[in-house]
């Protein structure tokens, strides 16, 4: 009888043990690389995408936009969604938006066919990427070894940024335009199925609602200020397209925190703002994103109209800068444990401003080694130090119930800083050059932007040094 008892216990599936920490961390971070990666890899592709689409200028700048628009307008969504929700529910939901919309714009046949397929993969990129971080916080506990694994996630994400140009100049030499976008598919697939199999729920939303009229605001009001930069670089800053969207979306914005001081249950409670850690970190990377986005984007104009490179040769000179931000987010941990993350910080950003000064000095005949490699080598090491540390801050001190909407606000600074400060330096280069095309008028129009970038790198310096806290304590003030 006693046998015929337990012999139910003796048969009972054993419980589902915990996946490993590095392979949460691995399979988030496989997601971030391929959200930030589709932020550049296309710029490479655009001339084919004309030639097989037949879109025309404005169409090709629809390309970018469409993605970049919707990942900045849903960020804050995205990762408020996730502690209601469920952090794995979203992570599969962004991921598996993503990937259909890549194969979805891989098969394009009409240009109005990959401008939605971009727009949706914006979308889920924008899902997506608050819980990549928030699932690496939430694996690791906080301290040395939580440093660490932010110090990988920041370290893939920047790889990522590096790697879109490379990576989109040997597909499309290789294969063809459609491949920047296809090559999502396999690998999306494979990390999709891993996450669902490995990857355990967690949520903190204590059952309480989306706060509809607060994700409509702040969504609308990104969106429409996303696309406000987008306009600037074919209309200008004072034309109407571009001032009237701009205007309207800060007003969406003041409506949105309005509206959530009056909430009994926000999408984005404003005691965190009152977070010394949350708001000088954030405020940090917006500038810091402001002048490190452009960094990629000129320094390849520089090598293909100046230099002379191919597509693919230009993205063969920056790997070393690629390296180099690897380097730096994994010293970072370890100089933080004996200095503390706001000096990391500030030193990363001092770094990184000595090679924007460098390149500031460059000429229309330079050599790789000191017009490309060492100041590039520089910035990214720069960034790759200053990155773990305020990633670190941003999201220490919340409580765990609102770390998917810090994480959605940590990629809202980044990336709404690194597209506005793009289309800024984009109207200080046009403005040096004056439509003078010869390989000195744009040197003279891209050192300038570098220039420009020293100075909004000294700025972020100071201000770290100033407001950023010495520990990780999410004090007030």
């Amino acid at each position: 009888m006693t046998l015929m008892l337990e012999a139910p216990d003796t048969t009972r599936a054993p419980a589902r043990t915990a996946p490993p920490v590095w392979l949460v961390v691995a399979l988030a971070c496989a997601g971030q690389f391929l959200v930030v990666l589709d932020i550049s890899v296309v710029n490479v592709a655009l001339p084919s995408v004309r030639g097989g689409l037949g879109l025309d200028e404005q169409g090709l700048q629809w390309v970018v936009n469409a993605y970049s628009i919707a990942f900045a307008g849903f960020m804050l969504l995205g990762g408020r969604a996730g502690d209601l929700y469920g952090r794995k529910r979203m992570f599969l939901v962004g991921l598996g938006l993503f990937t259909l919309a890549s194969l979805a714009g891989g098969l394009a046949q009409e240009g109005w066919q990959l401008l939605v397929a971009r727009a949706v993969q914006g979308l889920g990129a924008a899902v997506l990427a608050p819980s990549t971080l928030t699932l690496v916080t939430a694996a690791v506990p906080e301290g040395a070894a939580r440093a660490r694994a932010i110090a990988t996630w920041t370290a893939v994400g920047a790889g990522g940024g590096a790697a879109g140009g490379f990576v989109g100049g040997v597909l499309v030499e290789a294969l063809s335009w459609r491949w920047v976008l296809l090559i999502n598919v396999p690998v999306g697939a494979v990390v999709l199925a891993a996450a669902a199999r490995w990857i355990t729920e967690s949520r903190a939303g204590d059952g309480r609602r989306l706060d509809l009229p607060g994700a409509v605001l702040v969504t609308a009001g990104l969106a429409t200020l996303a696309y406000g930069v987008s306009q600037t670089e074919g209309a200008g800053w004072t034309a109407a397209s571009t001032v009237v969207p701009l205007c309207a979306g800060l007003a969406l914005v003041a409506l949105f925190l309005l509206a959530e001081a009056r909430a009994k249950a926000p999408l984005m409670p404003l005691g965190l703002l009152r977070l010394r850690s949350v708001a000088s970190a954030n405020v940090a990377m917006f500038l810091s994103g402001s002048a490190m986005f452009c960094m990629w984007f000129f320094m390849t104009l520089y090598a293909q109209n100046v230099l002379g490179y191919t597509p693919l040769d230009a993205g063969l000179a920056l790997v070393p800068s690629s390296l180099a931000v690897i380097v730096g987010s994994k010293v970072a941990p370890r100089l933080m444990r004996a200095t503390g993350p706001r000096a990391v910080a500030v030193l990363g950003t001092l770094v990184a401003l000595a090679g924007f000064a460098w390149q500031s000095t460059m000429t229309a005949d330079g050599d790789y080694l000191t017009a490309i490699m060492i100041p590039g080598v520089l910035m990214m090491l720069g960034a790759g130090l200053a990155g773990t540390p305020l990633a670190s801050l941003a999201t220490s001190g919340a409580a765990p119930e609102e770390a998917g909407l810090v994480s959605g606000l940590v990629n809202t600074s980044r990336t709404m800083g690194g597209s506005l400060g793009l289309a800024v330096m984009a109207t200080i280069a046009a403005a040096r050059t004056d439509g003078r095309g010869t390989p000195e008028a744009l040197t003279e129009g891209y050192a300038l932007v570098f220039a420009t970038g020293t100075a909004v790198l000294a700025v972020g310096a100071a201000l770290m040094w100033a407001w950023l806290p010495r520990t990780g304590a999410g004090e007030r003030g």
